[in-house]
């Protein structure tokens, strides 16, 4: 026992101490070398969504990175919502009719119609990427087909980014509230009469996020009060809005059965980018819980999740379990800093990405894609 506990001890401790790659090294920095500090690369020599995150960092003032980047902590569960989904490795097929799998990209959400299982995550302050605000979110996510979900604490008012949004573009407005309703039914209105589909309640910041690297710059959590945050306050607001309301920041089994008791439309899997409280597990952690324990969850309400997605191989993994459509927070921010044009070569990129990975693993369709996918024994040595 103690050779085993001592070589666990040795193995933990290698891992403590392996470099963490916020970017991977795929030749970035050799690759742009002579670009002149601060200048943004050419938005065509873009390969990936990490490079749009190096674009940033070169181009963006130290603070206002800062505020797109930062965790809470020690980052540990930023670092891991990037890293997990390496440890689970996927068994492609093949001898399988994979040439129509971009016609299976489209899906529904909440019943409206986009072109692929992806959507721009609500993050606020977009004026720290671009002077625009988040006009280049909406406007991408138009020119891109898929849905967007402005931040209550975006730089633009709810009013504002609607007048970006095309007549038929559909968006769903994220929100924090308190126990105040007159607060609550104006911005419920609010979001109703600029054209919102659905609210979505975040409901995994009732404290303020202990984010260390953002308080040396002076950008910390813009939510800092205490908020009572119950399930009877739950169906208290669905009293107040016509309109459908998503639980974001869900993070256990025992909370999306909940949501379902309480019959909530749809759950999003997240643990706010790592930004409240360090040491949450991913949301995929939490979405292989929820198949292991409670695989019913997934036919009974939609199932949506973001955190550390870079690559279509990492969507591809959260469609096997379940999950209905997948979130993107800060790759969008960062590709935002481009304007609207950085955030639809984003939105292409990424579709090109689920095409051919999903393809590669022998999935002709991503409709009936199944768990069987991936081997969901973690590997932490590929951690």
């Amino acid at each position: 026992m103690r050779t085993a506990l001592l070589s666990f001890s040795v193995l933990g401790g290698a891992l403590a101490a392996r470099p963490f790659l916020n970017e991977p090294d795929t030749g970035f920095d050799e690759y742009f070398a002579d670009l002149p500090a601060g200048e943004l690369p050419p938005l065509d020599k873009l390969v990936g969504l990490p490079d749009f995150d190096a674009a940033a960092r070169r181009h963006l003032p130290t603070q206002n990175y800062t505020y797109y980047r930062n965790g809470a902590g020690g980052e540990w569960s930023y670092r891991n919502n990037l890293e997990v989904y390496n440890r689970y490795r996927l068994r492609p097929r093949t001898m399988v009719d994979i040439t129509n799998i971009e016609s299976t990209l489209p899906t529904t959400i909440l019943g409206h119609n986009f072109s692929a299982p992806f959507f721009i995550s609500p993050a606020a302050r977009g004026g720290y990427g671009n002077t625009d605000g988040e006009k280049g979110l909406v406007e991408g996510a138009a020119a891109g087909d898929i849905l967007y979900i402005p931040a209550q604490l975006a730089s633009l008012t709810i009013e504002e980014i609607a007048t970006f949004k095309k007549d038929d573009q559909v968006t769903f407005q994220q929100v924090y509230l308190d126990s105040n309703d007159t607060a609550t039914k104006e911005v419920f209105a609010r979001a109703e009469k600029s054209g919102s589909k659905a609210i979505v309640f975040t409901v995994d910041s009732a404290a303020d996020g202990n984010r260390h690297r953002a308080a040396r710059y002076g950008v910390g959590s813009a939510d800092s009060a205490y908020t009572l945050i119950t399930w009877d306050f739950y169906d208290h607001l669905r009293t107040l809005t016509d309109l459908p309301i998503v639980l974001k920041g869900i993070q256990t089994v025992e909370d999306a059965q909940k949501a379902v008791e309480h019959q909530v439309p749809a759950i999003y899997l997240s643990n706010h980018g790592g930004r409240q409280i360090d040491g949450a597990r991913s949301p995929l952690e939490v979405a292989i819980e929820i198949h292991e324990q409670a695989p019913e969850i997934f036919s009974q309400l939609e199932v949506y999740a973001d955190g550390g997605v870079r690559y279509g191989a990492d969507v591809v993994k959260l469609l096997a379990l379940g999950v209905k459509a997948v979130g993107l927070g800060r790759p969008f921010m960062y590709a935002n800093v481009y304007g609207t044009e950085g955030v639809k070569r984003a939105i292409d990129i990424l579709k090109h990405e689920i095409a051919i990975d999903a393809a590669n693993a022998g999935i002709a369709d991503l409709k009936k894609i199944d768990p069987s996918i991936v081997d969901w024994t973690p590997n932490w040595a590929l951690a």
